[in-house]
């Protein structure tokens, strides 16, 4: 259920009404707007002890929260989430683009791709260190390696980094390199990696799974942030359907759908969602359309030599000629690129 407190309630109030939620066997998450202190109790059906707090007279109201997925929910949260990440404010009117290659493949390859999509507008360097990947014969990624090949790319151009987490045991290091922990498509439902990343402070991007309802990606958002992460980006990349014309189906329904039911970010990934170059200028221009935050593009210098996903990599002038039409679009809906 959601306690919403009244405007003038004092730190001293809210920590009050802290203290009777835990006492009471539940989990307090606070959420402070511009003008009105909002607590979700989280637990097995606090609403029964709804009068207990509509007792309290700093107490405006007491609602309980319809939604299976409770925190992730705008009942929960009016406005939208917005934090920064290493100076890029997440969420907010500007559109941010994360790009990179897929895989980290040797440090001048990497510098070489950070540099020309910063000089093309992108906020933010992708490339995975750890590559989950189909056959266990593919090129599995540089592990450690890449990481830190990573954080010296971001510390000479200034850009700061979101790379993948592909099991528990991985996060801890990925949090010391990187700024964003990725979790990819065949994690979505790894939810000992969902627990993880929550109790920790990195900001977390999540992706929908290949298979997964809207609802059960934002259930998996709720694991997060019921373990006290709240800088969450989800991520709609593509949904396995009968349709083999592309690699899956990009379902940008979904944006505007997760949107209306939630209060996080959310970012189009236009590679995976088609993984064909030709469609990923187009299928940008569309999800910006459609109201999303943002997009994480694959970028490589020399797709026909990627070690990982060339044939939906975009050459630099490809990429910078998608900066330029996703800017048309942002202007056109009074948003910034």
């Amino acid at each position: 259920m959601i306690i919403t407190l009244k405007p003038d309630t004092t730190q001293k109030g809210i920590e009050h009404v802290v203290e009777k939620i835990k006492e009471l066997g539940f989990a307090p998450h606070i959420s402070k707007g511009a003008k009105r202190t909002i607590i979700g109790v989280i637990g097995e059906n606090p609403i029964r002890y709804r009068s207990v707090f509509e007792a309290m007279f700093i107490v405006e109201s007491v609602v309980p929260i319809s939604r299976p997925y409770k925190l992730v929910s705008r009942e929960f949260k009016k406005e939208n989430t917005k934090f920064k990440v290493g100076g890029v404010e997440i969420g907010g009117k500007k559109v941010v683009v994360m790009a990179g290659p897929c895989a980290v493949e040797n440090r001048d390859l990497i510098l070489e791709v950070a540099k020309e999509v910063k000089g093309a507008g992108a906020k933010v360097l992708r490339g995975g260190a750890f590559k989950p990947r189909t056959s266990p014969y593919s090129f599995q990624g540089l592990g450690k390696e890449g990481l830190k090949l990573l954080a010296e790319v971001s510390r000479i151009t200034g850009l700061p980094v979101v790379t993948e987490a592909m099991d528990p045991r991985q996060v801890e290091v990925v949090s010391e390199y990187a700024h964003i922990i990725q979790i990819g498509a065949r994690n979505m439902q790894n939810f000992d990696l969902l627990r993880e990343v929550g109790r920790g402070k990195c900001p977390v991007l999540l992706k929908r799974g290949i298979a997964s309802t809207v609802k059960e990606l934002l259930m998996s958002a709720e694991y997060i942030l019921s373990g006290g992460n709240y800088n969450l980006i989800l991520c709609e990349r593509g949904i396995r359907t009968f349709e083999d014309s592309t690699r899956f189906t990009l379902d940008l329904s979904a944006i505007p759908l997760i949107k209306k039911l939630t209060h996080l970010p959310v970012l189009v990934d236009p590679s995976h969602g088609t993984g064909m170059r030709d469609l990923v200028v187009p299928m940008s221009r569309a999800a910006i359309a459609a109201g999303s935050d943002g997009l994480i593009v694959e970028v490589h210098p020399r797709p026909e030599e990627a070690l990982s996903d060339g044939l939906q990599a975009l050459p630099p002038q490809d990429f910078r000629h998608l900066m330029q039409e996703i800017k048309a679009v942002a202007t056109a809906l009074g948003r910034e690129s």
